[in-house]
């Protein structure tokens, strides 16, 4: 499909685009198996709870407005100010023939971080019409506002791309209390920023300078920090005024000390008449807010913001009620309830209480695999089908054992399941059940109570669940392929249709694959760009050229060696450009914030039209990987190895895991390609995110919408991705994940 020019219908094209990749993406994450249909039909046609009612909130209004670089400002100029703490902010701006789309997270209260892509029209220099960059910005607060005293924060712009827009600042903030306008609950509010700025932030009205500002080296690819103009060459004043009337209306003034001199004097982009800039703007939902302005005495601008926390859903969080805890009998008034004459007859007794028990964990959404008991112990080996927390289907399993097991039992050890791994024993007294329900603080009392262990073999008087295996599932559903900053359009998308099936024969092993069958989109027309490497990944448009593919059809088998270890074999067509053979081992304790591992993959060069052919191109590739798991929520991988285009170097990755499922991270690849081999942006980098989709709907799932986003993709540091690797499978499951979520233990 032919797609048409024009930035405005570039820019409809990402908003739209980035709309369906997230809708789109609830569907194609996961297929279906039969398990969930069970769960589904439970819900239709059992005795299921009753859903908790949602209890009204009320919410105040974002306090931090953004500027039109997406950060913390006036309106072209930044401010002292910081988002919350978690906020994920989208910003696109307008004005001059410049548009500006801005990603921006807050990973702690202190630090804003940013990726930006500008397309400047009537560029028209070095025979580039449309000009378009990609840069990152950061900044962080040196003092947080006071009675007395404003905020202060110093900041960064461009620090890692072409260095077009790289200026560096240190702005103060103050915040005054003012009369509301209108008939609004809330006072006005008054915010008064001053402060210096270098680079772009200090070519117009300078007054003084802090050395020589080195230009950017000649043929300078981007990409790398350029340490040696920070904070040097002439330095200029800049301010202004923000003033929020009410909860919906705000009025900005600003003098700019950005002369804008390529845009302006180099070329042709716009005419800057002024220093001066204006803006109102109107808080159009809790989340969105949208502004019109004049900028530099000659230009008409907009902005439209979305601001989005993972502590504010969407729509608050609707769970079926869980079922009470059942209380025993007092021993004194029925003995006979605490009898243990029943472990004579176990071999009959166990599959009873087996097939009590599983319809009671289907109706939350869990399966049970298999049932241990003992006259005072009881294993409950079980899949979670529905939470994206664990530590909620914890919780429910272990009061649907209370309402089953006999008296005598005292001792539960819930174990989770994935892929016929056992994961980790969660063990239980259930007189701490039933005395702590009620209590207050009882998740953390529960949590002081319980031990985390790693799975013990079963005894020979265990009963399997029937009927699990083997298992057969499938299911159709959209797919999404986005592609980001093509030369000729800045995003890129195929939409189809995906048909996903899977066949597990017995614990452990899984055959899977995926066709696609593309139904419109615009990849086929992106642009191969020339490359010094083994072309590994700049050739994804060749791929792109068909409609019917075979997207994955692959084996794979799970086990476990030994208690703290975890294995994986699998082999097939792992991707659309990559098959083979591919091993990994994982040592993870259940208890220990550090894991470590190692993959080994054969990787082959798959066809370009995804049958069933490889291309001549083979590579040996592998890692050896060290994941750490800091507080509060902070997950750091170092993966050191050989990548596809047979270069050694490492990856850094950084990501911000929320309890609720919200993620949001960077990476960085550096390996033994140069900069100039490496082409434009230098190395590898990128940023990613995962919105789970419970925060969206509300309902229960385990599943989320999310990608991953490289200012360009080359093909130096390029990975094969192998589907069902180790480490996110079993962290979820593990003690330090587990007691951060234990305060959704009693959902």
């Amino acid at each position: 499909m032919k797609v048409k020019t024009g930035l405005e219908m570039r820019l409809g094209g990402i908003v739209s685009g980035l709309v369906m990749l997230c809708s789109g993406a609830v569907f194609a994450e996961d297929a279906s198996d039969t398990a969930e249909n069970q769960v589904a039909q439970a819900a239709q046609t059992g005795q299921s709870p009753q859903v908790a009612q949602e209890e009204p909130t009320l919410e105040p209004l974002p306090q931090t407005t953004l500027n039109f670089y997406g950060m913390p400002g006036i309106v072209d100029m930044p401010s002292a100010e910081m988002l919350p703490e978690g906020q994920f902010a989208t910003t696109v701006s307008n004005f001059g023939g410049q548009t500006r789309i801005t990603l921006a997270f807050q990973p702690f209260d202190w630090m804003t971080a940013s990726f930006r892509y500008i397309v400047v029209e009537d560029w028209n220099i070095g025979n580039i019409a449309t000009y378009y960059d990609r840069s990152f910005d950061v900044r962080m607060r040196l003092f947080k506002e006071t009675r007395r005293f404003p905020s202060v924060t110093l900041g960064m712009r461009d620090l890692a791309g072409t260095g077009i827009y790289a200026g560096e600042f240190i702005a103060a903030t103050k915040t005054f209390n003012t009369q509301a306008w209108g008939t609004s609950r809330l006072p006005g509010r008054l915010k008064v920023t001053a402060g210096l700025g270098w680079g772009r932030l200090g070519s117009y009205g300078s007054f003084g300078s802090t050395g020589n500002r080195p230009a950017r080296p000649a043929g300078d690819l981007g990409g790398n920090p350029g340490y040696s103009q920070w904070f040097r060459g002439p330095v200029a004043a800049f301010g202004g005024i923000e003033w929020q009337a009410n909860d919906r209306l705000g009025f900005k003034v600003e003098y700019s000390s950005d002369a804008y001199v390529t845009e302006t004097q180099t070329t042709s982009v716009f005419k800057r008449r002024s220093p001066f800039n204006f803006g109102v703007e109107y808080q159009w939902t809790p989340r969105t807010r949208v502004g019109a302005y004049y900028l530099y005495g000659s230009e008409i601008g907009v902005n439209f913001q979305i601001q989005l926390s993972p502590y504010k859903p969407n729509v608050q969080p609707r769970l079926p009620a869980p079922y009470p805890v059942q209380p025993r009998p007092d021993p004194q008034v029925d003995p006979v309830a605490w009898s243990t004459e029943w472990t004579a007859s176990t071999a009959a007794v166990a599959p009873y209480l087996r097939d009590q028990l599983a319809p009671l964990l289907v109706e939350d959404g869990l399966l049970l695999e298999a049932l241990d008991i003992s006259a005072e112990t009881a294993e409950l080996r079980f899949r979670n089908l529905r939470y994206g927390s664990n530590a909620v289907a914890i919780g429910r399993a272990a009061r649907a054992m209370t309402r089953v097991l006999p008296a005598s039992i005292e001792i539960f050890r819930l174990t989770l399941v994935s892929q016929g791994l056992p994961l980790s024993t969660v063990v239980i007294h259930r007189s701490d059940l039933e005395q702590l329900e009620f209590e207050n603080f009882a998740s953390d009392q529960m949590l002081v109570e319980t031990r985390f262990t790693d799975p013990r073999p079963l005894s020979e008087a265990a009963v399997q669940a029937e009927d699990l295996y083997p298992n057969t599932s499938w299911s159709v559903a959209p797919y999404f392929t986005p592609g980001f900053f093509d030369v000729t359009a800045p995003l890129r998308l195929d939409v189809g249709v995906s048909l996903r099936g899977s066949y597990q024969p017995a614990p452990g092993w899984v055959i899977a694959g995926r066709i696609n069958q593309r139904l419109f989109g615009n990849l086929d027309g992106g642009t191969s760009s020339a490359t010094a490497l083994p072309p590994v990944r700049t050739d994804r448009v060749l791929y792109a050229q068909y409609g019917t593919t075979l997207n994955q059809l692959y084996l794979a088998r799970y086990w476990k060696p030994s208690p703290d270890l975890y294995a994986r074999v699998t082999a097939g067509y792992f991707e659309y450009g990559y098959g083979g053979l591919s091993t990994e081992l994982l040592w993870k304790p259940v208890n220990s914030r550090l894991a470590l591992g190692v993959e080994a993959n054969y990787a082959l060069k798959r066809d370009y039209d995804q049958l069933f052919g490889f291309r001549d191109y083979r590579v040996a590739t592998g890692h050896a990987s060290a994941y750490y798991d800091f507080e509060n929520g902070f997950l750091a991988q170092l993966d050191v190895g050989r990548y596809l285009a047979g270069d050694f170097g490492a990856t850094l990755g950084v990501d911000r895991v929320f309890n609720n499922g919200w993620s949001v991270g960077g990476f960085f690849t550096r390996t033994n390609v140069s900069a100039a081999e490496f082409g434009e942006g230098s190395f590898d980098k990128g940023i990613r995110f995962r919105i789970p989709v419970t925060w969206f709907l509300g309902s229960p799932s385990k599943r989320g919408v999310g990608t991953t986003i490289r200012p360009i993709q080359r093909d130096g540091g390029a990975r094969v991705h192998v589907p069902g690797r180790l480490y996110n499978q079993v962290r979820g499951a593990h003690r330090n994940v587990l007691s951060d979520q234990w305060p959704r233990f009693w959902e």
